[in-house]
């Protein structure tokens, strides 16, 4: 009952859900006859159908009137629902319930609570439930570090990875895998690295296709193309996640051409594949591009100015593959028109877009209207921004920037001042080593800011020396 000290009002709330739940309904038709795998059979079905209210108020029903039939596996059924469904006191009661019915040491159990805690973005609750297993295994460890990538703690994941190790749990292909996704998240290289050396000379580790998959993505978002693509190439088995990430590998490095080309290879293969499959090849395994390939491919044709091609692949989408664009798709569109300098039709796109454009797309938009200097749009664009997305600071500096480039400085002043007072500081991240140290804004509490300083001084010195020379019109003071 530790567990429990830790939510000073779940013991009443626990107390009022049991004692409604133990007193019969008479109006409600229960099955009181089914014994515990029968009632296990209903709630998977239900869960298996995505029927999670149903299956809660089964093992509602169950707890009302047949307790007896609840056994272990009934709890990691309505844990999933309950996870899926995302009941904020449900959820703690579950807990509670876990270990008033004695299932508290059962490590399935207290696993599924850590992802429930996870899907609700309670980490803390996840870490305490985590630290009371007696003897934590490979799938609890996983857990908690999956928990801490899902909540957007990469740095943290990476820590418990290698307190994992510290503790002799040898990692297996799934807590690698998430691991690999930590480092891809901050750009943490010189760690993925040394996962990948790990991989290769751990004896018994099957490399399977997701780790594969999980190799090249770390690859492309930490930087390295190169090692992403020779893995690409040694695989003889690739799904539509190996396409998929080296295209938008390839699109994120400004690498068009390749990203195309690859695209092109996938494409040519999805139609063999198919005239196999037509012929009564069994054995071949269709790869067709789903939403995400097509965000590479967009992104690709913007960075190389392809226009006409992009919308063609635009269209393609749903024409020849039945998928419906998504915001991220859009984006890529009028990112590509404003690229062109193509300003009407991109503004064009963005009132003709089928769903609400979101301040993202807004603010591409402000961008390259600042970028060609035409105030009268940037200034609609930034009201409806002001709409959208108030706080950002983004948005203030680009358009002090177009006033000072106009030669408006007293609006530039007044945005200037309207910075000041709304601008949250920005957070940066570097690795050092096996380390990866944080810092923000005007941090004057950092521990090494005297050597930050020192190292960013000789940075504008041989800048300087090299010839280069800022855009004084588009400076902002702060």
């Amino acid at each position: 009952m530790r567990y429990l000290k830790r939510f000073p009002l779940v013991p009443t709330r626990v107390t009022k859900f049991l004692a409604i739940i133990y007193h019969p309904n008479p109006k409600v038709q229960l099955h009181t006859h089914l014994k515990p795998p029968k009632a296990n059979q209903t709630l998977k079905s239900y869960l298996n159908s995505n029927c999670n209210t149903k299956a809660l108020l089964f093992f509602r029903d169950l707890l009302r009137k047949s307790p007896s039939t609840i056994d272990s596996f009934s709890f990691l059924f309505v844990l999933k629902a309950s996870t899926q469904k995302h009941y904020a006191i449900g959820g703690k009661q579950l807990h509670a319930l876990v270990i008033k019915f004695g299932f508290n040491s059962i490590v399935y159990l207290q696993t599924s609570l850590i992802n429930m805690y996870s899907a609700r973005g309670s980490l803390l609750d996840a870490h305490h439930v985590f630290d009371e297993i007696p003897c934590k295994n490979i799938v609890c460890w996983t857990a908690l570090i999956s928990a801490s990538v899902d909540n957007q703690k990469p740095k943290k994941a990476l820590q418990l990875f290698r307190q994992m190790q510290m503790d002799n749990v040898e990692p297996d292909n799934v807590a690698i895998t998430v691991a690999l996704s930590a480092c891809a998240d901050i750009g943490a290289l010189g760690m993925g690295e040394w996962i990948h050396t790990y991989v290769h000379h751990k004896k018994g580790l099957d490399i399977d296709l997701s780790l594969n998959n999980a190799l090249i993505n770390m690859y492309v978002k930490c930087g390295n193309i190169v090692n992403g693509r020779r893995i690409f190439d040694s695989m003889e088995k690739k799904d539509v996640t190996t396409w998929t990430s080296m295209i938008v590998g390839h699109a994120l490095h400004g690498q068009a051409e390749e990203a195309l080309k690859l695209f092109a290879e996938m494409r040519g293969k999805d139609k063999k594949i198919w005239k196999k499959k037509r012929n009564g090849d069994r054995g071949s395994s269709l790869i067709v591009p789903n939403d995400v390939t097509f965000i590479g491919v967009l992104m690709a044709c913007s960075h190389a100015g392809m226009v006409e091609e992009g919308k063609q692949h635009f269209k393609s989408m749903s024409e020849d593959y039945g998928l419906k664009p998504r915001e991220s798709h859009f984006g890529c569109m009028v990112d590509l028109f404003c690229r062109a300098g193509l300003l009407k039709e991109a503004y064009n796109f963005i009132l003709e877009m089928p769903l609400q454009p979101n301040a993202v797309v807004w603010r591409t938009f402000l961008g390259a209207c600042c970028l060609k200097g035409n105030i009268e749009l940037a200034a609609e664009v930034r009201c409806r921004l002001l709409e959208l997305d108030p706080g950002h600071a983004g948005d203030y500096v680009a358009m002090s920037n177009i006033y000072a480039a106009k030669g408006m400085w007293d609006k530039k002043i007044v945005v200037r001042g309207q910075i000041k007072q709304r601008k949250a500081p920005g957070c940066s991240s570097i690795e050092v080593g096996t380390g990866i140290s944080e810092f923000v804004a005007a941090d004057e509490d950092h521990p090494l800011r005297p050597e930050i300083y020192v190292v960013l001084k000789h940075l504008l010195i041989n800048m300087k020396a090299s010839g280069y020379l800022p855009e004084l019109s588009s400076l902002t003071e702060y």
